[in-house]
């Protein structure tokens, strides 16, 4: 089996000076530090934990880009949500995994190597169950074989239009469930998954299930994550306070007994006495700071988030852009552009940002997704390998990783192994020709 070596390595204890890993497989098997390189060993810069991508809707790779256009005065989260509707409406199966691919290989070549991908595309494009319920859910798990990504799947729930089991919009209707299909399609699901996959379930948000539905779906998880959607919008939120007299992060922790297996996503809009009792929980809030920028949504409060212990990790959710860094930078500067500050985001034992928001998603990313990771003896061989001699690079010690996030342009990741295989090399996945002219060929006729 091949063995890497590297200038410098972040394992799981810091930093470590002239690594040597071995792969059994799949796995990490030995490492040594402090060691001259072997004449067969792979030879690269500063050795990184890949990162988990807590939420993703592959196909909506496909449309980015196409709702740029200001269709109305007042656009916002809801409007581009119309745009989202049409776009899906006609994609089958096959599309779904040609986009799909495209999204995670784009993922692998920007620093992620799992994907927690939050599937709500069932049914067919009249609203009907195809003959396998999870039909469209082997679309997703060819494209993550295809392109190597790690999944875990979250297969999503999703019965309403609103709050109060309000009847589901014709836009919806690809979405739909109640809770026996629902269990049906998460059995159907569980056969699918390949290898080291997951499996959760999502619960869409409060908006799409009802109490006793929640109540009803959460064993099918079994041991497995549980994700949702919760207080993204302004306009959400009032809702919920309309419906239930509670804000939904509020309600949630009121009566969903919501702990570590949990992960919120945005939780955008949370008030003080939210954001201290989620971050007590044990929960992990999933940040997509790209998309809910793209979206208008806000900016959590990551700074109060962070002070009371809360776990933050980080999803591409739309894919209008796939970058970690990206994702990573996004976060420090929303709250530098809110409060006028620089360098917030900082553990006391750690004044590197760009140290403290990897470490963070890396940690909360990996729990989110019901996954080990790190550079250690017995772990998947989940590494990216950043270049030294890449410009924003050169000269780098302990600030390597606010470099990589703050200064680098895409380039800087080098290499990419997943589960010990090498899926990116100079900085293009091994299969990004094949994949991109699929995907290229897939939008082209849907466009048309």
């Amino acid at each position: 089996m091949p063995t890497l070596w590297f200038e410098r390595a972040l394992l799981a204890d810091g930093w470590a000076e002239r690594v040597r890993v071995a792969l059994d497989g799949a796995i990490i098997s030995a490492i040594e530090t402090g060691v001259a390189p072997a004449p067969d060993d792979q030879r690269h810069g500063a050795a990184l934990p890949g990162l988990c991508n807590v939420h993703s809707h592959g196909f909506q790779r496909g449309m980015a880009g196409l709702s740029e256009r200001r269709g109305r005065p007042d656009d916002d989260f809801w409007s581009w949500r119309e745009v989202m509707y049409r776009f899906l409406d006609r994609l089958t199966p096959d599309d779904i995994q040609a986009i799909t691919a495209q999204a995670y290989v784009e993922m692998l070549e920007g620093g992620f190597t799992r994907v927690g991908e939050f599937h709500y595309l069932h049914n067919d494009v009249s609203g009907a169950r195809y003959a396998d319920p999870a039909e469209t859910v082997g679309a997703i798990v060819a494209a993550a074989e295809q392109s190597g990504i790690g999944l875990t799947l979250l297969p999503v729930f999703y019965a309403h239009a609103d709050f109060g089991g309000a009847p589901p919009a014709p836009g919806q209707r690809r979405f739909i469930s109640d809770a026996d299909g629902f269990a049906r399609l998460v059995e159907a699901s569980r056969a699918k998954l390949p290898g080291d996959a997951m499996l959760g379930i999502a619960p869409h948000s409060l908006r799409a299930v009802t109490a006793e539905e929640l109540a009803a779906i959460l064993p099918l998880a079994e041991d497995g994550p549980l994700h949702i959607h919760a207080a993204e919008q302004v306009r959400e939120v009032e809702a919920c306070v309309a419906w239930s007299g509670a804000r939904p992060v509020q309600w949630l922790l009121d009566h969903a007994e919501v702990d570590a297996r949990w992960c919120l996503i945005h939780s955008t809009h949370v008030d003080a006495g939210e954001t201290a009792r989620l971050a007590a929980s044990g929960a992990v809030a999933g940040l997509c700071p790209v998309t809910e920028a793209n979206l208008g949504d806000g900016v959590f409060p990551a700074v109060d988030y962070l002070a009371a212990g809360g776990r933050i990790g980080i999803g591409t959710d739309s894919n209008i852009l796939i970058d970690a860094a990206s994702e990573l930078r996004a976060i420090e500067y929303s709250q530098r552009l809110t409060r006028r500050k620089r360098a917030l985001l900082v553990d006391e034992a750690e004044p590197s940002v760009g140290a403290t928001l990897f470490a963070r998603a890396q940690a909360a990313g990996a729990q989110a997704l019901g996954v080990t990771n790190g550079i250690a003896v017995g772990n998947a061989a989940d590494i990216l390998s950043l270049g030294l001699d890449h410009p924003a690079m050169i000269g780098a010690g302990a600030d390597l990783l606010d470099r990589w996030i703050f200064a680098a342009r895409p380039g800087a990741i080098d290499s990419v192994w997943r589960a010990g295989r090498k899926m990116v090399e100079h900085g293009r996945h091994i299969a990004a020709d094949v994949v991109a002219d699929r995907y290229r060929r897939t939008v082209t006729a849907l466009l048309a």
